[in-house]
């Protein structure tokens, strides 16, 4: 029996951007009795089913953008007398949809980490249970990676995750709920371990792959500490103290590493948290601004953001401390009017954002704005291809509708033309030369360029193409540009640095 391991694309550009942490986690998860797992990464090239020989055991990671391409590959692997074994965001949201859509085998609920050796084992047996349950396990008995197996030259950067879960609960946002809303913090021997070992093997950007890489705000202490009973406080301290010990360590690994991360605006009023991470070389996060609204931002549970001229100053404080930010933008919200496209357009210049990304208004399983859009959507019998709108992952990618939430003002034409003239005025050549002015060397602002150009292919003419002729037109261009981008990012390995030691702790 042979276990192989799947990330499913529709799409593939040949090189990666970032690692798919979750395949070389539940590698390292495999018990060495099976062998090494034969990983395949969808976004570089297609899984091939005749690899697949009787009782060979297929994971199959799916969220919801790519269940669709995941049930065609569960299918074929059952063909082949494979075992298709479902997990992922989408698998623990409708443990029911993988079995009779992608002919699964089994699927896994919650972490894998641990039910990973109970599926295969089953499966070694010919007995596999239809649904495991992962559950939320604790940080200490996350898997850890196996990145041996990364193929070499295949990725711009790696990805170490240090937090699973988000204390948040945003509307558009299912994390909260599948990962839970207590953050779960991995001990910080073992990331700072995985980093070097990266390193190592010549990566030297590495995103740092959490939910929310900021858990405990300023307010979050302050209101906590207003409390009776201090235990919550006190637990909320020790989560930040943790964070800045991490970032302590991360700065003195040797290699010049760089860090990227994803964290709430409400960082931006923490100097102490902003400083740790400029030590520690964290160059950029993405941060959800969502709305520049206040009514956007209350439509979605986002209202700890800020709007106007309070937010282009909190998104100016991060360059005070130079970090980057890739601002996310939602457009298509109830309370969006066709002024608010140029509004966001001009703030996000003015904000002085170093990348931004505007995608239309999406419901997901698993949150609230789906729930209420289910709801809404009970009576009506509107279906493409004879799927309901309310299970839009369901219809072939490139027949699914744009928006799925009429507006009451714009067409869905109108703001998908309204979003990619906002994405083309962002990545003008012009305006990603001014921005490049980051850099110094004319080399690197060359590749800001290219990185610029190429982050436009992929996620904003690839994703929001209506034409077969169109999307392909943009993947081959990614193509193009991602394999010097690749080069720009690659570095010298180090095989003989060594870890930091903790710093010594105070009398």
């Amino acid at each position: 029996m042979r276990v192989h391991l799947v990330n499913p694309s529709d799409v593939s550009f040949g090189v990666g951007v970032i690692t798919p942490r979750w395949l070389y986690v539940l590698a390292g998860a495999t018990p060495p009795s099976f062998g090494d797992p034969i990983i395949t990464d969808e976004t570089l090239e297609s899984f091939n089913p005749e690899q697949v020989v009787p009782g060979d055991v297929v994971g199959i990671g799916i969220h919801t953008s790519n269940a669709w391409r995941g049930y065609e590959l569960g299918r074929l692997v059952k063909a082949r007398g494979g075992f298709p074994v479902f997990g992922g965001i989408h698998a623990t949201l409708f443990p029911e949809e993988p079995l009779m859509r992608g002919d699964a085998s089994a699927v896994v609920r919650g972490d894998g980490d641990l039910a990973w050796a109970n599926v295969l084992a089953d499966c070694a047996a010919g007995k596999p249970k239809p649904l495991y349950e992962g559950g939320s396990i604790d940080a200490a008995d996350f898997a850890v990676a196996r990145w041996d197996l990364l193929p070499r030259g295949s990725y711009m950067w790696a990805s170490v995750q240090t937090v699973r879960g988000c204390p948040k609960n945003c509307s558009f946002c299912s994390v909260w709920r599948t990962d839970g809303q207590l953050p779960r913090q991995r001990p910080v021997d073992p990331v700072v371990e995985e980093v070097v070992a990266l390193r190592r093997m010549g990566y030297r950007f590495v995103a740092l792959a959490d939910d929310n890489f900021y858990p405990v705000t300023l307010r979050d202490l302050e209101r906590a500490s207003r409390h009776e009973d201090k235990r919550r406080y006190e637990r909320l301290l020790s989560l930040r103290r943790e964070r800045l010990d991490l970032m302590e360590r991360l700065a003195r690994i040797p290699g010049n590493v760089n860090f990227f991360t994803q964290i709430t605006m409400e960082a931006a009023e923490d100097e102490e948290f902003l400083r740790a991470m400029k030590a520690a070389r964290i160059l950029g996060a993405l941060v959800g601004v969502e709305s520049i609204t206040a009514a956007g931002l209350k439509d979605m549970y986002k209202g700890f953001n800020f709007s106007g001229e309070d937010l282009v100053a909190r998104l100016k404080k991060f360059r005070q401390f130079d970090i980057h930010v890739l601002g996310s933008f939602i457009f298509g919200l109830r309370s969006d009017t066709p002024g608010t496209f140029e509004a966001t357009s001009e703030l996000a210049d003015r904000a002085e954002l170093t990348f931004a990304q505007f995608v239309p208004f999406t419901l997901f399983p698993g949150t609230v704005d789906f729930e209420k859009w289910e709801a809404d959507m009970k009576n009506d019998p509107t279906t493409v291809e004879g799927v309901p709108l309310t299970r839009h992952w369901l219809i072939p990618p490139l027949n699914r509708p744009k928006l799925y939430v009429p507006h009451p003002t714009m067409s869905v034409d109108e703001i998908r033309k309204r979003t990619q003239e906002v994405w083309a005025s962002f990545y003008s050549l012009s305006k990603i030369w001014r921005r490049s002015r980051c850099v110094s060397k004319l080399r690197l602002r060359l590749a800001f360029v290219l990185i610029s150009k190429l982050y436009r292919q992929m996620y904003a003419r690839t994703g929001m193409a209506t034409e077969s002729s169109r999307q392909e037109h943009a993947v081959r261009w990614a193509r193009i540009i991602a394999r010097p981008c690749h080069a720009l990012f690659s570095a010298r390995p180090m095989p003989h640095i060594q870890a930091p030691a903790p710093a010594p702790l105070l009398k």
